[in-house]
């Protein structure tokens, strides 16, 4: 019988099969009521974006798991996909520097504001 993964794990595995960069998992369930882990990769174009997000949903339906909802696919600049209790960011690098999410859930306070 195969091992069950978690649903992490199937997004880790969903991101990696089709070559997301720079994959970073965050557990933010100390900082939030709304989700457990973020996970955030970088896709290198819109399509490849889109990809990566259809990637993870048609792996997590595989195992029988169902997003709560999949948003920004219309342009692949941002795709987030919720599933609850995690939640998948995927975008351009552009976006990803721009918006800094990784340092805006950090779990050190000071590492969410910039030094002068």
């Amino acid at each position: 019988m195969p091992e069950q993964l978690s649903l992490p794990e199937i997004v880790t595995h969903a991101l990696e099969d089709l070559k997301g960069q720079d994959l970073v998992k965050l557990n933010v369930k100390d900082l939030t009521d709304v989700m457990d882990v973020l996970i955030i990769a970088t896709g290198t174009s819109n399509r490849h974006v889109k990809s990566l997000a259809e990637n993870v949903v048609e792996e997590a339906k595989s195992h029988s798991i169902r997003p709560i909802g999949v948003e920004g696919k219309d342009t692949g600049e941002w795709v987030l996909v919720d599933f609850g209790e995690v939640v998948v960011h995927l975008m351009l690098q552009a976006t990803r520097d721009f918006y800094e999410l990784e340092k805006l859930w950090s779990t050190e306070p000071s590492t969410r504001h910039k030094q002068s």
